[in-house]
């Protein structure tokens, strides 16, 4: 009756055979065919999880990118700060973030006598974040312009907030913006006016602030002159007061110390405020009014569970103007460089992750006989994963630099237009690779890359955020061509030069196919933009979207050129410039294509809402 059982048995897990007698004697199946082990119910297998590194010490690419652009002995003295952080970051600071995913924060309006809170309550993990970035100077490095930083604090400070982003539990979300308030205020001329800046920028976690930001309202998100209502109204005793009444709709950190917000001023002699964004002024409100500001709900959100972000009405809330009045969108600009470079750090710092997890997995993960790692097809995966992380890094690296260069005071014109054109381009760029890389790496461990519990999904879930937030995809687009605009081309020239110059220092021989390669995609891009300035709006995102790729091949390039490439480097600027199509199709031809372009957007209308009728809509979703 057991002539069916194999000839050899391969696992306990596999093979359990239940098996009915007639005879009221209870029989262990396994005993009675003579298997020498238990039956078998779960199996004896597990699988070794994928194990976080020294996030310093394991990404080369970072070292040798730190190496090459820092000075010799400014080098030497921030690697041992930043491998001691990378350590934390995979130890202690992980658990700190991950108890934040864990334990979300949650609203409290009242206890259980009905006396009033109106608070958001976040849990001890989310506090020790807020004290150990202090102490860590997570904003404080770039403000402090230790000389012995040679004028790259900056450039350090964005290079900790990179490590830290991954393991933070969000909490690089509210750094960010305290960043970002930190230099309005700096710029602004409000360093030595009161306690703000230096609480935002201190050390002490007893004196350390965080800040929010409250531009958004029910009518829009980016765009604020059309969707900001709420009013300022001038406090007669004091000059720079004012009472805000109004709805924040998307209101970040919420929990923040203090936090920057939009309104319109209202004119004491007529009742009236100034449409547009020439009615927008900026000002500073201390959050804790509970008289003034009511909490009306938390969002529920896809990802970003672990920051509070609320919705709240100020009825009379106190506020000090910043900016001259109307001057509220300008005076947001420094701030916005500052967010959106944090943004693209959080990008790429969560593509550097899941490629990190990924590749220590492959070398536990076994299937099909052999470890993962030894399956061709996975590791050309994740090498396509590593190269979109490193064309991110390089672009995020140049920002990083050339911020730094600007705040010490030694950036040149050429460097300070290429910024202009830069930021917007690296948030929107990182932003959206972030996602196709990211879920690729969800992907690579299978199931489990699915399961919540493994601490992997949250990856994937909190990087969506990033072409979203400080401007999506299609809004930093249009910027990219208002700065070409603004400025009359000159950020395309900076662009120009700064990719002349790389292939003017590339002297090794074994790059000069990727440097005509180079030069022939420059070309292209600058020539669509001098010949087709009619169309450059329709195909803003094909436009950005080269720049990025084809600025990204030239510094991948200078890196490659670097005295200290290794063999990775230089394949990684190969394949960039060789296997890529850096410059999509659409901007391949001297025109679009031979109609007009009015014409195709009617065919785009035509595509996207064929079918499309009102009558159809049967209720709205909830």
């Amino acid at each position: 009756m057991f002539s069916v059982l194999p000839k050899k048995i391969v696992s306990p897990v596999l093979y359990s055979f239940p098996i009915k007698y007639v005879s009221s004697t209870s029989i262990n199946c396994n005993t009675a065919i003579g298997i020498p082990f238990a039956k078998a119910k779960e199996g004896s297998f597990v699988q070794d999880a994928p194990h976080l590194e020294n996030s310093f010490e394991g990404d080369a690419f970072l070292k040798r990118n730190l190496e090459r652009i820092l000075p010799n002995n400014v080098y030497s003295d921030v690697k041992k700060e930043l491998s001691a952080f990378g350590a934390r970051v995979a130890t202690d600071i992980y658990k700190l973030g991950r108890e934040c995913e864990l334990s979300p924060p949650y609203m409290k309006l009242q206890d259980a006598w009905a006396n009033p809170h109106n608070r958001v309550v976040t849990c001890e993990s989310w506090k020790e974040l807020k004290r150990v970035s202090a102490r860590e100077g997570m904003v404080a490095l770039a403000y402090e312009r230790n000389p012995k930083h040679q004028g790259f604090s900056r450039f350090i400070q964005m290079s900790k907030n990179y490590l830290f982003y991954p393991s933070s539990g969000l909490y690089s979300c509210p750094l960010a913006m305290t960043d970002g308030a930190a230099k309005t205020l700096e710029v602004s001329g409000f360093k030595d006016h009161g306690g703000a800046y230096k609480n935002l920028t201190s050390r002490d976690p007893e004196r350390f602030w965080t800040s929010g930001q409250w531009m958004t309202e029910k009518r829009g998100g980016s765009d604020v002159a059309g969707g900001t209502e709420t009013l300022a109204v001038q406090d007669p005793n004091f000059r720079n007061m004012y009472k805000l009444y109004g709805y924040k709709f998307f209101s970040s950190a919420t929990d923040a110390d203090v936090a920057l917000t939009l309104a319109r001023v209202v004119d004491p002699a007529t009742g009236k405020t100034t449409a547009g964004t020439r009615g927008l002024s900026l000002f500073l409100v201390h959050v804790d009014q509970p008289s003034n500001l009511h909490l009306i709900r938390l969002k529920e959100k896809l990802g970003t569970k672990q920051l509070p972000t609320g919705e709240l009405l100020l009825d009379g809330m106190n506020a000090e103007l910043l900016s001259e009045p109307g001057r509220g969108v300008a005076s947001i600009s420094h701030m916005l460089n500052i967010t959106r470079l944090h943004n693209a750090s959080a990008s790429v710092s969560a593509m550097r992750r899941i490629i990190s997890l990924a590749r220590d997995y492959s070398n536990r993960r076994i299937a099909f006989g052999k470890t993962i790692r030894n399956h061709p097809l996975h590791v050309r995966t994740l090498a396509d994963m590593e190269l979109e992380c490193r064309a991110g890094f390089v672009l995020f690296a140049e920002a990083a630099r050339l911020l730094s260069l600007e705040e010490s005071g030694a950036a040149s014109n050429d460097q300070q237009q290429l910024l202009r054109l830069l930021l917007p381009l690296l948030k929107l760029y990182t932003g959206k690779q972030c996602i196709k890389v990211v879920s690729e790496g969800v992907e690579s461990f299978g199931g489990q890359g699915y399961m919540e519990d493994t601490g992997i999904p949250v990856i994937l879930r909190d990087a969506q955020v990033t072409p979203i937030w400080e401007g999506t995809t299609n809004i930093l687009s249009l910027d990219v061509l208002r700065a070409v605009a603004k400025t009359e081309g000159q950020v395309l020239v900076a662009y120009y030069q700064r990719i002349q110059g790389v292939l003017d220092s590339s002297v090794n021989p074994s790059l000069s196919e990727c440097c005509s390669l180079l030069e022939q995609y420059r070309s292209q891009l600058i020539s669509f933009a001098q010949n087709n300035s009619d169309q450059l709006e329709y195909v803003a995102r094909d436009f950005s979207f080269g720049l990025a790729r084809t600025l990204a091949g030239a510094l991948l390039l200078e890196h490659a050129s670097w005295s200290g490439a290794v063999e990775s480097d230089v394949a990684a600027a190969e394949r960039w410039l060789r296997q890529r199509d850096l410059v999509a199709q659409s901007l391949a031809v001297e025109k679009i294509c031979n109609p007009s372009v009015t014409s195709i957007q009617k065919l785009d209308e035509a595509l996207v809402f064929d079918g499309y009728d009102a009558k159809n809509l049967l209720s709205p979703l909830f």
